[in-house]
């Protein structure tokens, strides 16, 4: 039988069964495993069989979940890890050395940012940034020093795309290596590594998950720069836990469906939301007034459940919208069943000035809403409702 479906591989991958033959793979809820004799105790910890030593390194339900995410993306190799944020840092960690520089986009992850400007200069690691609109001039702040060009896209929280093939045309032209963030499109949308990218991160805690119930992270490759990774992690420990790895990989069997279903929701959402007399403007990635449309269109197979849009009468319309909001959820989190939505200016973003947030495409009045399960009529019926003068 040749190569599955997207879905029957998320579904049918899984891990070797035991003498109970269980249909569904069980939780393997250990710190350790056990040797038969003292040669085989030297030849697993020699590497020269494949065989679980201890949790930390890896375990059946965090093969099985990791197995999943490089078929979906098209890689070779990959590990998880405790939270998306650790598997940035472990990639950075792993393949940078005191002395290199990373090119990146400017929007990216408030955590990332800081890991960028406060954390990697301590060990002699700079970054310069280009924005979403100025991906010309990318070669221009490329060094000799230059390791790593990373970008997200879509990103958080205006929901710009980066055209990753223009990426990775870059990438290669400069021997770099390049770095996605694929968290808000998911495998089941985009697949960098066909444009290009060496290495894939997601924080599997939005919808990879998309119950809002645990955390994790995945980064997957090529097998000798996913190596490097996995040995750093291996020595500090940033490792997945096996439920957590047995709860997403269930979760993953789901995913497809799920998503479909998210950005059926999510496009109803933002044609609303473009009609809106209080809405200054929407962003959505299927929208044809989106700004980067057609690259959207190039490169997802939908538009993602994330939608953008600007309320009119700035920060205080914003927190109007947060205290009006009566089904929806107020909460830090995206991917969920549930349908979330924030106001960046006077909450996640609020430390940062006018001028730093335009820097990330954060206006005053920008709404984010990660559209959920729920019904579309009960969404709009609550986002509408919100919106009244």
């Amino acid at each position: 039988m040749g190569k599955k479906h997207f879905e029957t591989e998320a579904i049918r991958t899984q891990s070797e069964r035991s003498h109970f033959s269980e249909h569904s793979t069980p939780m393997y809820i250990t710190s350790s495993f056990v040797f038969d004799d003292g040669e085989d105790m030297r030849a697993s910890f020699a590497e020269e069989k494949e065989k679980n030593l201890y949790s930390r390194f890896s375990n059946p339900n965090t093969t099985e979940f990791v197995d999943k995410i490089v078929q979906m993306e098209g890689a070779e190799i990959g590990y998880a890890f405790a939270t998306g944020m650790a598997a940035i840092f472990s990639t950075f960690g792993a393949l940078l050395s005191s002395g290199d520089h990373v090119v990146s986009c400017r929007s990216v992850f408030g955590s990332t940012h800081t890991l960028f400007t406060k954390y990697l200069p301590k060990w002699n690691i700079e970054t310069s940034y280009f924005k979403v609109d100025e991906v010309n001039k990318i070669e221009s702040l490329i060094q000799s020093n230059t390791k790593i060009l990373y970008a997200e896209s879509p990103t958080n929280p205006a929901v710009d795309i980066l055209d990753l093939e223009l990426l990775g045309q870059i990438a290669k032209k400069y021997n770099l290596l390049l770095v996605i963030d694929n968290c808000f499109a998911t495998p089941y949308l985009q697949k960098p590594i066909e444009f290009g990218a060496d290495i894939v991160v997601h924080s599997a805690t939005k919808l990879i998950d998309g119950q809002g119930r645990v955390l994790g992270g995945v980064a997957v490759g090529k097998s000798d720069l996913i190596r490097e990774i996995y040995l750093f992690s291996r020595n500090t420990g940033p490792a997945m836990s096996p439920f957590n790895a047995w709860v997403l990989s269930k979760s993953l069997e789901t995913l497809a469906v799920r998503v479909e279903k998210h950005c059926e929701n999510a496009l109803k959402v933002a044609k609303f939301l473009e009609n809106h007399s209080n809405v200054n403007w929407v962003k959505y990635p299927f929208l044809k007034s989106h700004p980067q449309y057609e690259v959207a269109k190039k490169q997802m197979k939908l538009g993602g459940n994330i939608v953008a849009f600007e309320v009119i009468g700035g920060i205080e319309a914003g927190r109007k919208f947060l205290n009006t909001i009566k089904m929806c959820s107020l909460s830090a989190n995206l991917g969920d069943t549930r349908t979330i939505v924030t106001h960046p200016a006077s909450t996640t973003h609020s430390k940062l000035d006018e001028k730093d947030r335009l820097e990330v495409s954060i206006t005053d009045g920008l709404v984010r809403i990660s559209v959920g399960l729920e019904h579309i009529d009960d969404i709009i019926n609550d986002l509408d409702q919100a919106l009244k003068d």
